[in-house]
């Protein structure tokens, strides 16, 4: 019979399933996280626990917060476990579970004049965020902070009821300065080139439009580090809490499934003080950009490069698409003669050697990663993970025909139904104008590139239009394997 997760029966677990070493009640929280899901979970709080078995760190817990109804649900789930969370890390022959418990609590979601509250603790040093690669308001046409989006049009009219996170955050490090407590370090753990420049521009930028003296004190005082996360952590659905509860004895209400691969390479810039990360495996160094570029363009654009294919020919689960020998040689095709090629060296790494780790990842059929949510996003994802590459190409005068094979098929895929005519339901937040784009691509492919502000430049190459067109044209008819049959051919 499984075991519902709470600390009271943190005894009465498993003996296989890992649990704290450490004393909940001598933890005192230090970081103050917004968007506690499954990536924080996963990435963040695992850390944290490696340390605190050690005996490390153990006054900097983490207290959640957030500004969703999303935040509400996880919070409601995690209080009635006492802030535990079961860990289920997966390769493809093996998984462990492990009970985590590095959160102290959770400060009422949406709940401004709290939040401020927990900000302006002294004992708050680092204040986390995982708020998604799009909510950071930046305007994809220019790739800078868009100080007119009407959340932050909001917040700057009302700086005393804010409701965005930089605004709390904002709110935060203004009590703390008029008390006299040195600011928190803003830490990005978010999948976005530059998180840290990104996050520092949306609360700086925000201040600007309240109050430019205090934007140039942020500027000055407040540290933003960049970092390069990494970690599949897919949804949690029913199946997830099956397998926790039938393979690992307990009833947990949101438990986190990952794979056993965990990278966190940080600029080291924590004025304020930090924990050992570099003790438990994170990599501490003075420019991040390298690796950075690294994981964008090698991971995020290959997910980007067998999401769409597999989506069009309706395969459910990201290793099924891995599995299928064109999708796969279509992936390798495109890393190996365009995306790697371009991407800088990055020291002590092999390029190639990590491609391949990026394959056994994807190849892992216990994640249960799916194709929908590496299709998920893409008016956000592609002007970051994807046309870069592109861009850097054709400055460069190398060919482009397979990113603009990518391109054309994350084109179709958002005309809205797949090579068999099922229906993609809508699955990007700007699915409506997608989607319109997409059908009048389908007799003048122009009508896509035409979004400048998420193709920019690229889309007004004409060798690279040519390519797109000439692919787009293939993918209505013949369908997706045809396309990539053709491409893998050179027909």
């Amino acid at each position: 019979m499984a075991v519902s997760l709470s600390l009271a029966n943190l005894a009465k677990l498993p003996p296989d399933v890992a649990r704290p070493g450490y004393e909940r009640n001598a933890l005192k929280a230090g970081i103050l996280h917004f968007g506690v899901g499954n990536f924080h979970r996963a990435h963040l709080q695992v850390y944290l626990d490696r340390l605190m078995n050690g005996g490390r760190d153990l006054d900097f817990a983490v207290l959640g917060a957030g500004v969703t109804p999303y935040d509400l649900r996880m919070r409601d789930a995690l209080a009635g476990q006492d802030w535990l969370t079961t860990v289920v890390e997966q390769s493809a022959d093996r998984s462990a579970a492990r009970v985590t418990g590095v959160m102290t609590g959770f400060v009422p979601p949406m709940d401004g004049r709290a939040i401020v509250a927990a900000l302006s603790d002294p004992a708050i040093r680092i204040v986390s965020l995982t708020v998604t690669e799009g909510g950071y308001f930046v305007n994809p046409s220019t790739g800078r902070f868009d100080p007119g989006h009407p959340a932050i049009v909001a917040d700057a009219r009302d700086a005393g009821e804010p409701k965005t996170v930089f605004g709390l955050i904002l709110a935060g490090l203004k009590a703390r300065r008029a008390a006299g407590v040195a600011p928190f370090t803003v830490m990005s753990c978010d999948n976005v080139p530059h998180n840290g420049k990104v996050c520092r521009d949306a609360v700086a930028g925000l201040a600007a439009a309240q109050d430019p003296a205090f934007a140039d004190w942020v500027r000055g005082n407040v540290a933003f580090p960049n970092a390069m996360v990494d970690r599949i952590a897919p949804a949690t659905s029913d199946r997830e809490r099956a397998i926790t509860r039938d393979a690992f004895g307990i009833e947990d209400a949101w438990p986190v499934f990952c794979e056993d691969f965990i990278q966190w390479v940080v600029e080291d810039d924590f004025p304020a003080g930090r924990p050992a990360f570099e003790e438990v495996g994170a990599e501490f160094v003075t420019d991040v950009t390298p690796w950075e570029m690294m994981k964008i363009r090698i991971l995020n654009g290959g997910h980007a490069i067998i999401a769409y294919p597999s989506g069009l020919m309706d395969i459910h689960f990201v290793h099924e698409g891995m599995e299928d020998p064109l999708v796969r040689a279509f992936l390798q095709k495109v890393e190996r003669e365009e995306v790697i090629p371009v991407v800088p060296p990055v020291p002590g790494t092999d390029l190639d050697g990590y491609f391949r780790k990026v394959e056994e990842r994807c190849l892992n059929p216990k994640i249960g990663d799916t194709i929908r949510r590496l299709c998920l996003d893409g008016s956000n994802r592609q002007p970051k993970f994807i046309i870069p590459t592109i861009a850097d190409r054709l400055k460069a005068g190398h060919g482009i025909e397979g990113l603009a094979l990518a391109s054309a098929l994350w084109c179709r895929y958002c005309a809205g139904t797949t090579d068999s005519g099922a229906v993609i339901e809508p699955n990007d937040p700007n699915w409506e104008r997608l989607a319109a784009a997409a059908a009048a691509a389908r007799s003048e492919p122009s009508a896509w590139l035409g979004m400048r502000d998420i193709y920019g430049d690229v889309g007004e190459s004409a060798v690279f239009a040519a390519a797109f067109a000439r692919h787009l044209v293939a993918l209505w008819a013949g369908g997706a394997r045809a396309t990539l049959q053709r491409y893998l051919t050179g027909a």
